[in-house]
């Protein structure tokens, strides 16, 4: 019996080339970087230019579609990661944006990457842009989604947003009206296939719930829309191919805010799904992924 199994178990590794079992969203393993007085914590799944992924308010490295992820992976190494002080990283999140970024500076150093593409999502995509204009040797192209400008933008967020993101735990429902068009039946049911995914592996209780961490994120959104730093004005003089993703509908970063700067903006490209809200790339997160991989693609 032995003899058996060690055979079928040679058999197996044959067959695979010898190699262990790939990873994706589902089985990868958390790592930590380990960056000066705090610890990152981090996944990472597929191969080729890396492209790190850079989270919304309260999200954690459980929180991204990994139907999303899994399909960057095909054409990238795709990096997850947790801020300082948030999920399994170590430390306190810092109150102000251009700190925040330093994540991924530190990251990159960390895992001796040279050259990455960022990719913000929501609260993350003010973290993205300010790592894309703080770090330019380091940062080839940035993805923004579901996100907005640096400075002052005319439509704040809506009340619904502090009525449902505030909660120490959301519901379903609070998810479809955070992250999709709860007036369109469509977007209803891409909810529920996103979250029945993301539900076969997650750590609700890495989700920060607290008021004072809340006051963190919120402080350095501030700071984005006073924009000491003058990042308004990187973004209209920047050589880095931007591309933002949006939904029609969102009740956190309106992608109306983009509209007064489009042609002033030298390398950003713009694509906005219908009947979609904060999450388009978890309402459609295959033909998100393919949109990102031709824009990079064509702006090399």
């Amino acid at each position: 019996m032995k003899i058996k199994t060690t055979l079928i178990s040679l058999v197996l590794l044959l067959a695979t080339g010898g190699q262990a079992e790939a990873q994706n969203a589902a089985n990868s393993k958390t790592q930590y970087a380990a960056t000066g007085d705090r610890k990152i914590a981090y996944r990472s799944i597929g191969k080729g230019t890396p492209i790190i992924l850079v989270n919304r308010f309260r999200g954690t490295l459980d929180t991204w579609d990994p139907l999303f992820l899994d399909k960057l992976a095909e054409n990238y190494n795709v990096i997850t990661f947790d801020y300082t002080g948030i999920g399994s990283s170590t430390g306190t999140l810092p109150t102000d944006i251009p700190t925040v970024a330093k994540d991924i500076k530190d990251l990159s150093d960390a895992l001796k990457l040279k050259k990455i593409i960022v990719l913000g999502w929501s609260y993350g995509g003010l973290v993205a842009q300010a790592a894309t204009f703080q770090y330019p040797e380091l940062v080839t192209h940035s993805i923004l989604v579901g996100t907005n400008p640096p400075g002052k933008n005319e439509i704040p967020l809506e009340q619904v947003f502090f009525d449902r993101a505030l909660k120490p735990i959301n519901s379903f429902d609070d998810e479809i009206v955070l992250f999709f068009e709860p007036k369109s039946e469509s977007s209803k049911k891409a909810a529920q296939l996103s979250h029945d995914r993301i539900y076969k592996r997650i750590d609700v209780s890495k989700i920060p719930a607290t008021q004072e961490v809340f006051e963190r994120y919120f402080k350095g959104g501030a700071g984005f829309r006073e924009d000491k730093q003058n990042f308004r004005e990187q973004l209209q003089t920047t050589q880095t191919p931007i591309l933002v993703i949006s939904g029609d509908h969102d009740i956190s970063f309106a992608v109306e805010n983009w509209f007064a700067l489009l042609r002033e903006l030298p390398t950003t490209q713009m694509i906005v799904f219908p009947h979609t809200g904060h999450a388009p790339q978890h309402q459609y997160p295959e033909l998100t992924a393919n949109y990102i991989h031709n824009f990079i693609t064509l702006n090399k």
